[in-house]
């Protein structure tokens, strides 16, 4: 029996050797087509990468977007605490200079009344009866498209462009010669070509609103149109002058003076809501979390702060997180680039709006002081890097589960030689 076995023993061990090979190589062929069998969230990198008709590649190292990298300091937080996104004073101070003179408008309705100081002239004869006043009322009349009203004996009379005062003085000038002394009264009955017009589904009423001779400001125009629905942090307020806008958030009209500006004929106001976001990605989490956060959060305040929207965002995980390398990314404008000291000279000399990185290392703890001035922007993105320790425990976990994974295929293997050899043992 024994010598039967030694017999029989080396052509099964070849061909289980032979098998096992087989079989090592049917199982790396599984695991590879295999791949196409496990769930997924879409189509591999690979696929779209082959059955493009067109391909426009780039270079992959190439710097898509050249951007400046500014360190939070004392001068970047003085400099940033001043500059807004945008100014109805900066845009319009050169027409800002003090309440306007409403001027008469074509489509505007004009009332004339011509007084003379006695009976026997040309609109008061000598037989006329009794009365309040030496005086004659005209019909209203609008203002033509070329810019002019007819008065009786004056002619046309320029109206469009100039001020009540200035076409009564013309109209007396013009009758002089045939009236008793007179003196003109021009009114303007409706005010078409000067109104402002207030609009936006945030406010409790939109219209067009007649300008008073003494001026009014933004603030005063939105009050006039009931006022606003909803809170101020979320409204942004818009001003169309002339082929120029300009828009500011809502609270800065109220902190600051200089841009609550007068409005002027032919204004368009607009207030809308825009609810002020960031989005922060990283490094970031609640306590006990494993993986980082990626979020779009609200402001839900007048001001929100650096060290704010970490909180909103569960603040930096003590597992991942590099304390020393947490950044935010906007458009920054040029101005302000400028003031802070950053060298500019690879960047166009008419691009006003830099993409920057902001960076803050809160391994000082006098970063936490500077990160409750630094002001947070809508669409600003926050990135909490990881360590280098966490990429290196990341490598590890990679490395042992490529090798648990090799050694799970050769105990597969290794069973299945097993089992071919003892069946044919058996048989």
């Amino acid at each position: 029996m024994f010598h039967v076995r030694r017999q029989s023993l080396a052509p099964v061990t070849r061909r289980g050797s032979a098998f096992c090979s087989k079989a090592s190589l049917l199982l790396a062929a599984t695991m590879i087509t295999g791949c196409s069998h496990l769930p997924v969230a879409g189509p591999d990198y690979r696929d779209i990468n082959s059955s493009a008709a067109v391909h426009l590649a780039s270079d992959r190292r190439q710097v898509t977007y050249d951007y400046a990298l500014v360190d939070v300091s004392p001068v970047a937080l003085d400099v940033l605490s001043q500059i807004g996104d945008d100014s109805l004073h900066a845009t319009f101070s050169a027409e800002d200079q003090g309440a306007p003179n409403v001027r008469v408008g074509v489509g505007d309705v004009l009332q004339v009344s011509v007084f003379e100081s006695a009976t026997g002239g040309l609109f008061l004869p000598a037989d006329t009866g009794p009365r309040p006043a030496n005086f004659v009322t005209m019909p209203n009349q609008s203002v033509t498209r070329a810019g002019n009203i007819s008065v009786p004996y004056a002619g046309s009379i320029r109206a469009a462009g100039r001020t009540v005062p200035e076409i009564q003085h013309d109209i007396e000038r013009k009758l002089a010669g045939r009236a008793v002394e007179p003196q003109v009264v021009v009114s303007v009955v409706d005010q078409n070509a000067s109104a402002v017009s207030v609009l936006g589904d945030t406010l409790n009423g939109s219209n067009q609103f007649k300008l008073s001779g003494s001026g009014e400001r933004i603030i005063d125009l939105i009050s006039r149109a009931g006022g606003t629905k909803y809170p101020g942090y979320e409204l942004f307020v818009t001003l169309q002058r002339h082929g120029r806008r300009a828009t500011v958030h809502f609270p800065r009209l109220i902190s600051d003076p200089e841009e609550n500006v007068f409005v002027q004929p032919g204004d368009t106001i607009y207030v809308s809501r825009k609810q002020q976001k960031f989005v922060a990605v990283g490094a970031l989490g609640t306590a006990g979390q494993d993986t980082g956060v990626t979020g779009q959060f609200k402001f839900d305040q007048e001001h929100l702060s650096l060290i704010e929207a970490l909180a909103k965002a569960g603040g930096l995980l003590d597992t991942r997180a590099n304390p020393a390398q947490v950044f935010v990314y906007r458009i920054e404008h040029r101005e302000a680039l400028e003031r802070i000291g950053v060298d500019l000279r690879n960047f166009a000399s008419d691009q006003n709006l830099v993409p920057t990185v902001y960076r803050a290392n809160f391994r000082d703890p006098a970063s936490f002081f500077a990160a409750q001035k630094f002001p947070m922007r809508d669409e600003d993105l926050i990135y909490a890097a990881n360590s280098d320790a966490t990429e290196v425990v990341k490598f590890l976990g990679y490395v042992r589960s490529v090798t648990s994974t090799v050694a799970g295929v050769s105990n597969d293997a290794a069973f299945t030689r097993d089992v071919f050899l003892g069946r044919h043992l058996i048989d």
